[in-house]
């Protein structure tokens, strides 16, 4: 296992990293569970964890993924550091998923971040969504001034285009690029986001990599999937998994989990050597 690194941070990671929003949102499970798949992404070599405040029910529960990812942290048993990056500029009100890029929202919000998560300074902190009723160079502008102030380490951004980047580029050095990006949702690579984030050296998380909540059962139903999956004893979500790990020296996919299983399972999927038939098979086939 090779690590990737975080842009230019310094920060090198676990290939794959562990997405905490299912624990969090409706349907969750108890936090006794979440806590176990927590243990489980570290003790499978998982060191980056991504959260957000949004992460909740309402905005009643702002924080909740922050405030459960640090507690399973804490309660780890080893002493091997663990990147965590968070996100601001949404709100769930009454459940909903709405944007806020104001300025005013988001340095609240970072400081919100990190009582909840008990930092001093935040490693990767990211902007969740474009607002379009707030210039983008106002939000970005805002997170320039909550680094330069030492609340947060490192600036990343979150479902962008290549343009929207470089405008950001102009304001502050940006570490990573967050979009959707899996087998059957590839606008990362066929708008240049992810080349661009190569050419840059910007790491590009890739969330819902194995389809996301909606989808994950089309990979598993997936007949070519699954027969390159026999092939090496694995499963066609970590087939999805080596994939996209094969697809770019940046990419870092940030799968969910809310059960201790499938965080070990993604974990395993780094070990997986892709042929280049297998690789272009792939390509053809999800087109």
């Amino acid at each position: 296992m090779i690590p990737r690194e975080l842009g230019k941070s310094g920060i090198w990671v676990y290939p794959i990293g562990l997405g905490g929003m299912p624990m969090s949102i409706q349907g969750r499970q108890g936090p006794g569970q979440s806590i176990r798949t927590i243990f489980a992404a570290l003790d499978a070599g998982i060191n980056f964890i991504d959260t957000a405040d949004v992460y909740c029910l309402d905005n009643s529960d702002i924080g909740h993924n922050e405030r459960l990812i640090v507690q399973g942290i804490r309660e780890w048993q080893e002493s091997r550091p663990v990147t965590v990056a968070t996100k601001g500029g949404m709100e769930r009100p009454n459940g909903a998923w709405t944007t806020n890029g104001s300025p005013e929202h988001l340095k609240a919000a970072c400081e919100a971040s990190l009582k909840a998560l008990d930092m001093d300074c935040i490693t990767l902190y990211q902007f969740h969504a474009p607002d379009d009723e707030v210039p983008f160079s106002d939000s970005v502008g805002a997170l320039r001034d909550l680094r330069q102030e030492g609340k947060i380490l490192h600036v990343g951004l979150s479902n962008v285009s290549v343009s929207e980047i470089r405008e950001a580029q102009k304001i502050v050095e940006i570490a990573s690029v967050q979009n959707e990006c899996n087998l059957y949702v590839r606008e990362a690579f066929d708008e240049g986001v992810v080349s661009y984030c190569e050419e840059q050296g910007i790491a590009f998380l890739a969330y819902s990599p194995v389809g996301g909540h909606r989808k994950h059962r089309r990979v598993l139903e997936d007949r070519l999937l699954r027969e390159i999956a026999q092939k090496h004893d694995v499963t066609p979500y970590q087939i999805a998994l080596a994939w996209l790990l094969a697809k770019s020296p940046v990419m870092i996919p940030i799968p969910g989990a809310s059960r201790p299983e499938n965080a070990r399972s993604s974990a395993e999927a780094v070990s997986i050597q892709l042929s280049a038939e297998e690789i272009a098979q792939i390509d053809a086939h999800t087109k």
